[in-house]
């Protein structure tokens, strides 16, 4: 198992990548903290564990999932037995989870709420399209690095994958609107599959991925 080690000012995001759909799974750990957490629970509990054992062990103090696509959940109720029942998730999804998944969503986000755990802060932006609920966690560091943790709403080289027009064109919107409008260049993106990326590699291609239609 590969483990990916990304550390900022203030905080570390661990990954690993599991089941034959590529999942990432991420972990973040304040500085100086003996506990964490956990971003989308995709699969493979005993990986999950040994990511965890990677940055020192301690507890888990949240589980956050993006979106309600069962490839992102399928560890979500042994995660939420045995490491925290303090699952969150966006609200637009959240009964969709508990049904794909069997865990229960204790807590629900909505676009531009705030989230404190621990000495963590990320805030939540709804990125409407790839499912409803699909929400993106962002982190800024000390020096005012931000990372996004994107689901599968934004990856290197267009938007995640939408099943209408419509839902293509709200996508698109917040993309746009509430990613690219508002986060700089060197912003960071960390998707829910495969490498990641920057907004500045990215933002030259928006009006390509609206040609194009994906």
């Amino acid at each position: 198992m590969d483990i990916v080690e990304r550390a900022f000012s203030g905080f570390t995001i661990r990954s690993i990548s599991v089941s034959e759909m590529s999942n990432n799974v991420y972990l973040v750990t304040a500085d100086g903290a003996d506990s964490h957490v956990l971003i989308d629970a995709a699969d493979d509990l005993p990986a999950i564990r040994s990511l965890i054992e990677a940055a020192g062990g301690g507890d888990v103090d949240a589980i956050l999932t993006t979106h309600r696509h069962w490839d992102h959940v399928r560890a979500l109720a042994d995660a939420a037995r045995e490491l925290t029942d303090r699952t969150i998730a966006g609200v637009d999804d959240a009964e969709a989870i508990a049904e794909e998944s069997g865990a229960t969503v204790a807590e629900t986000v909505e676009h531009e709420d705030v989230l404190v755990i621990g000495d963590l802060t990320l805030a939540c932006i709804a990125l409407r399209g790839h499912t409803p609920g699909s929400i993106a966690f962002v982190l800024t560091d000390a020096d005012g690095q931000d990372v996004i943790l994107s689901g599968d709403s934004l990856f290197p080289g267009g938007p995640g994958k939408t099943w209408s027009e419509e839902d293509f064109d709200s996508l698109m919107d917040d993309l746009e609107e509430r990613i690219f409008a508002r986060f700089g260049d060197d912003a960071i993106v960390l998707p829910g599959h495969g490498d990641s990326t920057t907004l500045g590699a990215e933002r030259p291609h928006l009006a390509e991925w609206r040609a194009r239609r994906w």
